[in-house]
């Protein structure tokens, strides 16, 4: 038993939200992966948030013919690999990414061999987790966010994330004054919690869009709007500035949903900068490193939680370990997911199930993403 093939297919998927006049356009890019071996079973990974055909150039024409040949249940071997191969030097970036489909794909073949799904593999915990609905975008306005929060917690869901910064530190010079991003931040955030009342959790996040001043000055601003955690307050997840503003507040922080490196996680962990850690599976470096992070998060009595989307492939590890906790139900990722892959579980009142099924429990349409590869902005499938 040998893998004989690696090969990407890079998407980029539009997606509307809501119907009528309040209907919201975007996309996300993703890439697949498959994992082929000798005797024909295939295991698909992926990954995200990222640019979808350099991830597919770097497994495609690196890290595929390298492992050709290999034993898929040798995954830490695979991982070694991959990491000297594509970070030589520590860095992560493209490289974690690469990683972390590759190795989800040979996880999902893991238990399609063994005849079990992943979160078992990983310890069977739980059979359910609890999610948190994404729900609060930047092209909402206060009105259309109130609207949708009121129709999330009508839907069973108790626990509720919604995006502020909106990229300001990177849109500074359009011109965008920061002061006046967070002043309106506050404003959706309080519309928020007065459509949903007291006892729905409200998270924010503001993926690394401000600067150290302005994330402690909206962090003072809510203090009093019981925020469940602040995710991501400042650009690059600079670890001293994390520290200095969870001196200063009363909210707890989180981060981790873009690192690439185990010793990124060491790092905010014993320097006390978060109170929740966030690797995840599709970006961190796979279910592998995310597993290594776990446990440290364990030795550090953090929080070990899912940010950063893709709920279907997170929750094996939320499900699997003893100190896994909330996968995020990010509401765009999701409809994204639904256009291509086949079994996807349905959340019931804030819980997702677990499949039984060996391997992830789900697996992309072939024939719709044949399609979905043939529309303007994907480029279809990359040769292994």
């Amino acid at each position: 038993m040998k893998i004989a093939s690696v090969r990407a297919t890079p998407l980029n998927l539009p997606i509307t939200m809501g119907t009528g006049a309040r209907a919201k356009s975007t996309s996300l890019s993703l890439c697949l992966v498959d994992v082929e071996l000798d005797d024909g079973r295939v295991g698909t990974g992926m990954t995200a948030i990222t640019e979808e055909e350099v991830i597919a150039s770097v497994v495609n024409d690196v890290a595929g013919h390298a492992l050709v040949g290999m034993d898929p249940l040798r995954h830490e071997q695979i991982w070694d690999r991959l990491y000297w191969l594509l970070t030589p030097r520590g860095q992560s970036g493209y490289a974690s990414h690469a990683i972390a489909a590759i190795d989800l794909a040979l996880w999902d073949l893991k238990g399609q061999i063994l005849g079990q799904p992943v979160w078992k593999l990983f310890g069977g915990a739980r059979a359910q987790v609890p999610v948190y609905a994404t729900f609060g975008f930047a092209f909402f306005d206060r009105e259309e966010l109130a609207a949708a929060a009121k129709s999330w917690v009508e839907r069973g869901f108790k626990r509720l994330k919604m995006t502020v910064g909106h990229h300001a530190l990177q849109r500074r010079d359009e011109p965008r004054p920061l002061a006046e991003v967070i002043a309106e931040d506050v404003k959706r955030i309080e519309a928020v919690r007065s459509a949903v009342g007291p006892d729905v959790q409200i998270f924010i996040d503001a993926n690394c869009s401000l600067d150290y001043f302005h994330a402690s000055a909206l962090a003072q601003r809510i203090e009093d709007l019981g925020i469940a955690f602040f995710e991501e307050p400042v650009s690059q997840n600079d670890i001293p500035n994390m520290v200095k503003l969870r001196q200063k507040t009363r909210i707890p922080l989180a981060a981790g949903q873009n690192e690439g490196l185990a010793s990124r996680f060491r790092d905010m962990l014993a320097a006390q900068a978060v109170d929740v850690v966030q690797p995840n599976a599709c970006i961190t470096g796979g279910y592998t490193q995310c597993l290594r992070i776990a446990g440290m998060a364990a030795a550090f009595n953090a929080q070990f939680a899912n940010g950063g989307a893709w709920p279907h492939h997170n929750m094996h590890l939320h499900a699997g370990l003893a100190n896994g906790s909330l996968v995020e139900y990010h509401s765009v990722a999701v409809e994204v997911c639904k256009q291509v892959f086949d079994g996807l579980p349905e959340p019931t009142h804030g819980m997702l199930a677990l499949p039984d099924t060996p391997g992830l429990g789900f697996k992309p349409n072939r024939e719709r993403v044949a399609e979905l590869a043939k529309r303007p902005g994907s480029r279809g499938v990359g040769k292994a």
